[in-house]
């Protein structure tokens, strides 16, 4: 009976192949982290200025100020229902956040010119259709199953959020009461577009699902069973928000 032996420089398999973590998280994550950090700059740097530029640049009444401030965010958070199931079933997440990245780009430019105030909102509205529902959604494709790290990854995701938040209002608001408010709006159009810079050269670390022109197949015959269910949980979830929105925005 013979015995063979391992080589002397063998190693375990999992040391085989290097961890391409960063902070512990898929390289990835930080992609998404930091698009995701530029894309809330971007809009909540503008939003930070819609109503002093509408009351103290176009004489738009307060009253009349705060209506459109308050219908172009619900559009905004509207338009994600539409855009997610074109990024489903057309584009796929890629593709969406790409193009709804761009269009967002293209609008926060055209905040800087006075004539085109209204379609720079409605633009910024529908590329954020695209660019919302497909960004965070992609965190979940960067972990197994089983992966523990999966638990904090969207915590990690959130610090993203509330830094580009932070930002926003320091710098645009900065810009746009020293400089001009144009330049605080082209300071939140630059804003997407290193964002839209990251995430593209970044898309080497995203899974190939992300790839895909599909984001997922077509739905198993179980998950049709389970789609009222799924439909009465969003209802509830949406109707919490809007209980939630209804408070903050009155900041």
């Amino acid at each position: 009976m013979s015995v063979v032996l391992p080589a002397a420089d063998a190693r375990p398999a999992e040391a085989a192949t290097p961890r391409a973590d960063w902070f512990g998280h898929p390289r990835g994550l930080t992609i998404l982290f930091l698009t995701e950090m530029w894309e809330k700059f971007s809009y909540v740097g503008m939003r930070a200025l819609l109503v002093y530029y509408m009351t103290k640049s176009l004489a738009i009444p307060q009253a009349q100020a705060s209506w459109i401030y308050g219908s172009y965010t619900a559009f905004a958070y509207f338009t994600p229902i539409v855009g997610g199931l074109i990024a489903d079933r057309l584009l796929g997440r890629r593709k969406a956040v790409i193009l709804g990245g761009s269009i967002m780009a293209i609008g926060h430019f055209l905040m800087m010119f006075e004539s085109l105030f209204y379609p720079a909102l409605v633009i910024i509205a529908l590329g954020n259709g695209l660019f919302l529902p497909s960004l965070p959604s992609q965190v979940q494709t960067l972990y197994e199953p089983t992966d523990p790290r999966r638990i904090t990854a969207y915590n990690v995701y959130y610090v993203g959020i509330n830094l580009g938040g932070l930002l926003a209002p320091l710098i645009c608001g900065t810009l746009g009461e020293l400089l001009g408010w144009h330049w605080g709006f082209g300071a939140a159009g630059v804003g997407m577009c290193i964002g839209l810079v990251i995430y593209v050269v970044g898309g080497r670390y995203l899974p190939s699902a992300v790839l895909n022109a599909r984001a997922r197949d077509v739905a198993t015959t179980a998950e049709r069973h389970s789609f009222g269910k799924r439909i009465g949980l969003l209802l509830a979830v949406v109707a919490i928000v809007v209980v939630y929105r209804g408070a903050y925005e009155q900041t």
